[in-house]
């Protein structure tokens, strides 16, 4: 409430109450005698109620002017002008830095997933907030982005595979890592199944990105998108355009005109690498998302935390039987989050990038030591059969 509100109100009560004293005092001047007590005469009880009710009003006036001095409105005046100049300082500091320093400041370090939420956590299907056009963006250049990142993926240091035999604690690790690349991007913690700490601001912020990215907003819709992306997904997406003979044979005739360019950008995607590139080759991105969405989940409580370690373990034994390592792994991610933006009819060069440094920080570490986990963790050797928990 502002100060000058305050002592108007302050000023406005104690008006009201000499009023009322004043009031009084006309309607019972035989209470405000100044006989000796003991020669008042008897009063009536509407007198005595009268008389009474006076004195209190005398005692709220004397309580206001205490508190409502002059000495105690000038102080009080005082510590406004402090206060409104505190205000300008902050309001002109926060008005020249950026909105990433802002946001940390406002919530801290532990809030980074904030700075990246607007762009990483864009990895949903179709409807999602960032399935939008932008600039105009060649194909064949982002076919030559795609090619050159992936070359600089496989030339990472890596170690070699690891027997996993059939350790929990080794496929479940490998699970949680398997969320790394979104992990990274927003700067969550890789360490056990909890993403982040349970606040409820963190926990907030992570209801509202799945909600937004990928239109889930509860326990029966993430089961149902689990179940999505580890039976089909883009996987079998991939597998339908490479064997589409033209863009029109996967068109419902429903589509928008952005629609259809989605549709004949990704064809012109699958017909260009269905050569290299099998089915199997997008499991990495179908896993990776998969794997974050269990993580999620088990963080806002709508699966538990044995749930999604059975759910981890599934995709553990999927991405070891379809892939050889983590740089192949980083790159189907790439290839599938590119056929994703071309469907979307998106923009995809900046995306591509921010994924290729979210791998290359898994691989290699960064400069303060942090990051490095995959480095630190070898792929399961092929052909061996994990231990379901």
């Amino acid at each position: 409430m502002d100060i000058n509100e305050i002592m108007n109100r302050a000023k406005a009560a104690q008006a009201r109450a000499l009023d009322s004293l004043h009031e009084m005092e006309e309607k019972s001047p035989a209470a405000f005698s100044s006989r000796p007590e003991s020669v008042i005469p008897p009063q009536r009880p509407a007198d005595d109620e009268a008389a009474q009710q006076a004195a209190n009003t005398r005692r709220q006036v004397e309580i206001l002017g205490q508190i409502f001095d002059a000495d105690a409105m000038a102080q009080m005046a005082a510590n406004q002008e402090q206060l409104q100049q505190a205000i300008n300082a902050r309001v002109a500091e926060a008005a020249a830095m950026s909105t990433n320093a802002v946001m940390e400041q406002m919530f801290g370090e532990d809030m980074g997933v904030l700075a990246a939420a607007l762009e990483a956590l864009a990895m949903g299907d179709e409807g999602d907030g960032f399935c939008a056009e932008d600039e105009e963006e060649s194909d064949e250049a982002l076919f030559t982005l795609l090619d050159e990142t992936m070359a600089r993926l496989e030339a990472l240091p890596e170690p070699m595979p690891a027997e996993y035999g059939k350790s929990p604690e080794l496929w479940g690790r490998f699970g949680i890592l398997l969320s790394g690349i979104v992990s990274t991007l927003n700067d969550h913690r890789l360490d056990g199944m909890d993403v982040e700490e349970h606040i409820p601001v963190l926990e907030q912020q992570v209801v509202s990105v799945v909600r937004r990215s990928w239109g889930i907003d509860g326990r029966g819709e993430l089961l149902e998108t689990l179940r999505y992306l580890t039976q089909g997904g883009y996987t079998a997406r991939y597998r339908f355009y490479c064997e589409a003979l033209s863009p029109e044979e996967l068109m419902t005739g429903d589509e928008d005109e952005d629609d259809r360019e989605g549709v004949i950008r990704a064809w012109n995607f699958a017909q260009r690498y269905k050569g290299r590139y099998s089915p199997a080759f997008m499991a990495g991105w179908d896993v990776g998302r998969a794997a974050m969405l269990a993580r999620w989940g088990s963080y806002l409580g709508w699966i538990t935390p044995e749930e999604a370690q059975g759910i981890l373990w599934e995709l553990a034994q999927r991405a070891a039987e379809d892939l050889g390592s983590w740089r192949e792994f980083a790159q189907s991610y790439l290839f599938g989050g590119l056929m994703w933006k071309l469907l979307c009819n998106s923009p995809a060069e900046g995306y591509l990038g921010y994924l290729a440094d979210a791998a290359t920080c898994l691989l290699m570490g960064k400069g303060d030591g942090s990051g490095g986990q995959w480095r630190d963790f070898p792929w399961p050797a092929r052909k061996k059969i994990g231990f379901a928990p």
